[in-house]
């Protein structure tokens, strides 16, 4: 690019399209922030709108709910991810309807999959209560009561995104040379040790790649927390995403809204960075 600056003419379009839709849209929600700015009027504020945010309570169930949600929700979903590619990477009967039914779930609607998770949990007549009344257990308001709300969510949550998890695994399964497992079959290491020093070391890049993103979506849950349960019971299940959207299109608190919209990329912008400093970045595969 140096010698020849048609080189900066090809990327024009890469960066033009980043900064109309990416670092444009940051620095104008910078901007609001430190504005009441309701659709109406726009008054510039200071720093208000982030020392109200130290006092609010709700803001504060938010944010405890998102780490809830997003610290039970990441690790069952990689383990339930893990262990079906596991199982559907060799040569079974059925192989390819069991892949497409576990993928199924991850490019169907969250809209469509609430409303049927919805008629599930059903505190009445749905599946879930028909169940646990076999079993003599009492029918349970799963997403009326503050217990089991979250918990019923982050079902629905495992069961949307785990067949995405399973794909990603099974690709990275079959990058992993065979003779690394023939040589070890010959030097009679066991099932699990091959998983241990063969399959689980060479899987790191793609488990530290499914980690960030997956820490990053799961840290910004909405539709399902909207559509299940708005937010209650007693904002039992209300998240910061869900907080943003409350205070900017039912309060109209655009200039509030926006300071919370700015926390929340602090926020996973740190947790990013800390996972690339810790997490070696999954390509220390020498190391392991």
């Amino acid at each position: 690019m140096e010698e020849d600056p048609v080189g900066y003419v090809l990327i024009a379009p890469f960066w033009l399209f980043t900064f109309c839709f990416v670092l444009a849209p940051i620095f104008a929600n910078i901007y609001l922030s430190f504005t009441d700015y309701n659709l109406m009027q726009m008054n510039f504020v200071g720093w208000k709108n982030y020392l109200f945010m130290l006092h609010d309570e709700t803001l504060k169930v938010s944010l405890l709910n998102s780490f809830y949600f997003t610290i039970f929700t990441l690790p069952l979903t990689m383990g339930l991810g893990l262990g079906i590619a596991l199982f559907l990477k060799e040569k079974l009967f059925g192989l390819k309807f069991f892949r497409t039914s576990f993928y199924t779930p991850y490019v169907t609607s969250m809209v469509a999959a609430s409303m049927i998770w919805l008629w599930m949990f059903e505190p009445s007549n749905g599946i879930f209560t028909r169940m646990v009344k076999i079993f003599g257990f009492p029918g349970q308001k799963w997403l009326f009561e503050p217990t089991t709300a979250l918990g019923a969510i982050i079902v629905v949550s495992i069961w949307k995104a785990v067949g995405y998890y399973m794909v990603v695994y099974i690709a990275g399964l079959q990058s992993i040379p065979r003779y690394l497992y023939e040589a070890a079959k010959i030097d009679g290491a066991s099932a699990w040790r091959r998983f241990w020093n063969i399959t689980f070391p060479m899987l790191r890049p793609v488990t530290f790649f499914l980690f960030v993103t997956g820490f990053i979506n799961n840290f910004r849950v909405f539709e399902q927390v909207q559509i299940m349960t708005n937010g209650g019971p007693m904002n039992a299940t209300t998240t910061i995403v869900h907080q943003i959207y409350n205070r900017a299109f039912n309060e109209m608190a655009l200039g509030y809204a926006a300071a919370e919209a700015v926390l929340l990329l602090i926020i996973v912008f740190a947790i990013t960075v800390l996972n690339f400093k810790y997490g070696n970045q999954g390509n220390d595969l020498e190391a392991a």
